[in-house]
């Protein structure tokens, strides 16, 4: 988020304030196989710590200053904090089965959609979780990412912008997948979005929302 440090629950409360439709996070599995909240697989760009979040404790995060103060959050704390509905990107199956676990004990299909850059992880969230919202994320993609959404069971696919074209968009209409763009911080990007006529977009930056549909 452009406006307060990244993934911590003072993002999420402002994304809320600002009437987002929905508010996207990351999830990573501590040392001590906690779902914490944070972009990159390291801390050292987003807290005053370095090292993989995989080789620290949950202790050990939770006394990491994330910005302004902020702590490192887990699921469960944003889940608490702010009512409006989540994608929650994993990034591995064993992610996947974590966050299997709280979405049963939570009964949070109709509030958590699921997203990943891997399509074997957004199988593995379907086959735990039936009934989920899933969504396939690509950076650098092709035609083929419409045929990999379809076949990881994924309803929507998330794609980085600059490299949209009509044909992806056209296909994906095709297979019945929404799209939503990321990132979308400009004007220019804005329009690019409504031309194409897509489902939604993912931004840094909640006061745009003003002028479109978008998640943070």
């Amino acid at each position: 988020m452009g406006v307060e440090p990244e993934n911590t629950l003072r993002s999420f409360i402002a994304a809320q304030h600002a009437g987002l439709d929905l508010i996207e996070l990351d999830l990573h599995l501590s040392k001590d196989g906690a779902l914490v909240v944070m972009h990159d697989a390291e801390v050292d760009r987003t807290t005053d710590g370095s090292g993989p979040i995989a080789e620290k404790t949950l202790a050990e995060l939770r006394a990491l200053d994330a910005g302004r103060g902020e702590h490192v959050p887990v699921f469960e704390e944003v889940l608490d904090a702010v009512r409006t509905p989540l994608q929650a990107e994993i990034k591995d199956l064993a992610a996947a089965r974590a966050l299997a676990e709280v979405m049963h004990r939570r009964d949070l299909v109709g509030r958590v959609e699921v997203s990943s850059f891997h399509d074997e992880a957004i199988a593995e969230i379907a086959r735990l979780v039936p009934g989920v919202r899933t969504a396939l994320i690509a950076s650098r993609y092709g035609i083929d990412v419409v045929e990999r959404a379809t076949e990881a069971g994924a309803e929507t696919v998330c794609l980085n912008i600059r490299r949209l074209t009509l044909e992806v968009v056209e296909a994906a209409r095709k297979a019945d997948l929404r799209i939503i763009g990321w990132v979308v911080n400009t004007q220019d990007q804005l329009r690019l979005v409504r031309a194409l006529e897509l489902d939604g977009a993912t931004t840094d930056y909640p006061e745009i929302k003003r002028t479109g549909r978008f998640t943070a």
